[in-house]
């Protein structure tokens, strides 16, 4: 898949070969497609993938990021040559910190992704509900998320953004028991947002989903050459992936959607949690490969990506929107644009 100047291989067992100045991708003894070199800014490759040396060294010359993940999409490794436009990238990532202003936009657009997409979470799940008090009290929530970001651009501080956010994340998470199906709610309703531990069952649920959306944005900061620690939004922590954490703020609303859906379509049920004592509740061994085989399956999901008016499987998109992130922070975009889930 070719997509803002980058290859993304993800089809086991293909090979990547020089062929004068065009990349082919071959499947067996097919070539499944033919990129020329002065198209491409970055290859990136999933899993089991091989490609010739001539193609690394090419690729090298050229200044072609060559980006290697596991199958699930964790980072491995980055290849490129002498002269490389990471240093620099990484460089107006660290400078754009100092800069106030930059900075807070930035963060203004991240908390408004998230607030929107939760927004439209609560909106479908009222059009779906079977009860009118649950479909009242979605509209209700949803109509005070809609105020929280008409609030954003107001804010004039990141603290105070920051308090837009929380305001907002509290009416969220107040309304999502209403999307928890009825007879399963008592286990399931989630009471706020808790974490290190999560208090209740839908709240572990969501941690463990948020960890492999936080390891998929942090491995797509990394391969768009950003540095994953030096972030906008969240403050700055030694060992803190900041970034990554401002990244996967617009992807929190897809992890709250695949937990609601494994619990009202009863994939999980109460006893697929430990309670501990103290309060602390764990996904059992056996729910964590099915929460997980479930989320992989979800990253197939194709879809239409808004800004890029192209089809793109969700697993991709934390890359595509890094990439878009990283464009910003160069200077070639007035403005980073979330992804929207509309």
């Amino acid at each position: 898949m070719h997509l803002l100047n980058t290859l993304y291989v993800t089809t086991p067992e293909s090979y990547l070969r020089l062929d004068n100045d065009t990349l082919r991708v071959l499947l067996g003894e097919e070539t499944r497609l033919r990129v020329p070199l002065h198209h491409l800014q970055a290859v990136v490759c999933f899993g089991h993938i091989a490609l010739s040396v001539p193609l690394m060294h090419r690729l090298a010359d050229e200044g072609i990021a060559l980006v290697l993940l596991d199958a699930n999409g964790r980072f491995k490794a980055r290849l490129e040559g002498a002269t490389s436009g990471n240093v620099l990238l990484r460089q107006a990532q660290h400078r754009k910190t100092d800069d106030q202003a930059f900075t807070l936009e930035l963060a203004r657009h991240i908390v408004a992704g998230k607030l929107k997409n939760q927004r439209q979470l609560l909106l479908r799940a009222a059009r779906e509900a079977k009860q009118a008090d649950d479909a009242q009290a979605l509209d209700r929530a949803a109509k005070d998320l809609a105020a929280s970001v008409r609030a954003v651009p107001a804010a004039a501080s990141l603290d105070a953004l920051r308090g837009v956010e929380g305001e907002g994340a509290r009416t969220y998470f107040a309304a999502l028991p209403h999307v928890v199906r009825a007879d399963v709610r008592a286990a399931f309703a989630p009471e706020g947002r808790s974490r290190r531990p999560p208090r209740d069952r839908m709240n572990a649920l969501l941690s463990f989903l948020y960890a492999m959306w936080m390891n998929d944005c942090r491995s797509a900061c990394e391969a768009a050459g950003l540095d994953p620690q030096v972030g906008y939004l969240h403050v700055l922590r030694p060992g803190r992936a900041a970034l990554a954490l401002d990244l996967m703020e617009e992807f929190r609303a897809l992890a709250d959607r695949l937990a609601l859906t494994l619990v009202n379509r009863a994939q999980l049920d109460a006893d697929d949690f430990d309670l501990r004592e103290g309060g602390a509740v764990l996904l059992r061994e056996e729910a964590r490969k099915a929460v997980v085989v479930a989320y992989q399956e979800r990253k197939q999901e194709t879809l239409t990506h808004p800004l890029l008016a192209q089809p793109v499987p969700l697993g991709l998109v934390p890359l595509v929107q890094a990439r878009l992130l990283a464009r910003h922070l160069r200077g070639e975009t007035p403005a980073y644009t979330p992804f929207s889930t509309k």
